[in-house]
């Protein structure tokens, strides 16, 4: 699995010019699934997404996680993180997940953050989406369960 995860003070997604998921101080996950991906790659990076010390404690210091502060998560299907430009200029999906397996682990992904009491927010997988965020700091990190980065 791969993430974009960047902190935010707010993010929205829009389908057809209607929000359909909303958050203020947390994070925004962008979140794609790799054909290869089993559950120890969910439950990796369900660990690491939540776990990301990137907030401010009181010395402002980056120390604190989502869960420290109580924030937020809004996380977006994004199959194009699997894009391959290695050869040629056209990007190759061809280790991204199936959409039906890739939705299923979307899912499991979403359910895991409620599980531990985040306010979770979502896309609409496999639709056209508007993804409106500021980025605070800008903080940005990017996480692949391989480890490959």
């Amino acid at each position: 699995m791969r993430a974009v995860v960047q902190r935010v003070t707010e993010a929205s997604v829009k389908v057809e010019g209607k929000i359909v998921g909303e958050i203020d101080e947390g994070l925004l996950v962008l979140l794609g699934v790799g054909g290869e991906d089993n559950n120890k790659d969910l439950d990796y990076m369900v660990d690491k997404v939540l776990g990301l010390r990137i907030f401010e404690d009181d010395s402002g210091k980056m120390n604190l996680s989502l869960l420290d502060i109580g924030g937020e998560i809004l996380v977006v299907s994004q199959f194009t993180l699997y894009g391959d430009v290695r050869k040629g200029k056209r990007p190759s999906f061809s280790t991204s997940a199936h959409p039906d397996i890739a939705e299923d682990v979307y899912n499991q992904f979403l359910e895991k953050c409620k599980a531990k009491g985040i306010k979770t927010e979502k896309g609409i997988f496999g639709a056209y989406m508007e993804v409106d965020l500021v980025n605070d700091g800008p903080v940005t990190i990017l996480i692949d369960s391989k480890k490959t980065f």
